[in-house]
């Protein structure tokens, strides 16, 4: 049964999140899908992979999300000769002590913006793969805790652009989602340039104001983890990452790290829309975005100009779907 501290919760939780929307959609014109998206996985402790070509607002959207909540923001410009000190920090003698000292690097901060990630080697890129994972970075021999809320919301082109490495199969993997810009509306494009367009005129980013703190942003995510996830739904998680793994146009499935994250985003979801328990329909509607990234494609897809987005798509017109009534989720939860 539902309890009443649990409903206020996600009452808060609905309120501090139409707040941050409203915020980053005053700067993102006409992307309500894209700064939702980012929400959720704001919420579901995940991290954000923002992949288009340049110019339509990757970095834009990563500072308006960031500037929009009250906590420590590190932004980290990722280039060839970037080094994984750089990332983690160093551990430096200091000459009056006698002893090392650690200097933090700039992933150190609630959220870290990395800009053009697959410019940097894949090298200096794994120096991330602690972070996201466990939360901590450990450099000679010593684990240091990162801040709660801990997110690394990453911008990067496509790869078949000039100057970029692929991410690694364990990098892209620990991130949650991947959301794709797009070009904005011809009418959005129009507000863009009433924004932004004089040089004399301040960018409505210089203007955005804390919305929210930190300290709410990780009771929210306490409030998330309460939204129940009845058996079926769960199961139709793992039925959708299974397909993955025996699709004929994929050489590399999701991992049981997709699952939880699916599990995780459509927990968030689910409270964004102000419900207590989760809906295949929110499932259904994360599988791209949480599992396409994840997919390798294989030769034969490739040339056919069949991606993992079309596996994905395939997968969940395949895959049966649990009984949409939503009566019968509530009834699981009240068990």
């Amino acid at each position: 049964m539902t309890t009443y501290d649990e409903r206020a919760s996600l009452s808060s939780l609905t309120a501090t999140a139409e707040r941050i929307r409203g915020a980053v959609e005053g700067v993102i014109e006409g992307k309500p899908e894209v700064v939702r998206l980012s929400l959720t996985v704001l919420l579901a402790e995940g991290h954000l992979l923002i992949e288009d070509v340049p110019g339509v607002g990757k970095t834009m959207l990563a500072k308006a999300l960031a500037r929009s909540i009250d906590c420590s923001v590190r932004r980290i410009q990722f280039t060839p000769d970037l080094l994984p000190s750089d990332i983690t920090g160093v551990s430096v003698f200091d000459q009056q002590r006698r002893d090392f000292e650690f200097k933090p690097g700039a992933v150190f901060a609630q959220i870290v913006i990395g800009d053009e990630i697959n410019r940097a080697s894949p090298k200096t890129q794994s120096a991330l793969l602690e972070s996201m994972e466990e939360r901590q970075v450990t450099v000679d021999g010593h684990t240091y805790e990162l801040p709660r809320p801990f997110m690394v919301v990453a911008t990067q082109n496509p790869v078949e652009m000039e100057g970029t490495y692929p991410l690694p199969e364990a990098q892209r993997d620990r991130f949650m989602a991947r959301v794709s810009m797009g070009y904005p509306s011809p009418e959005a494009e129009l507000r863009m340039l009433d924004a932004h367009g004089c040089s004399e005129q301040a960018s409505p980013l210089d203007d955005l104001q804390p919305v929210a703190h930190a300290h709410e942003i990780v009771k929210l995510v306490e409030a998330v983890r309460t939204v129940h996830v009845a058996d079926a739904v769960r199961r139709y998680a793992v039925d959708l990452v299974t397909a993955t793994r025996h699709h004929p146009d994929l050489r590399l499935g999701a991992s049981p790290r997709a699952t939880l994250h699916l599990v995780r985003a459509a927990r968030a979801a689910a409270a964004l829309a102000g419900r207590e328990f989760v809906l295949p329909d929110d499932v259904q509607a994360l599988a791209p975005a949480v599992l396409a990234h994840r997919l390798l494609p294989t030769a034969q897809a490739q040339l056919g100009r069949r991606g993992a987005e079309h596996a994905v798509l395939d997968i969940l017109q395949r895959t049966p779907v649990p009984d949409p009534s939503a009566q019968a989720w509530r009834q699981a939860r009240r068990l």
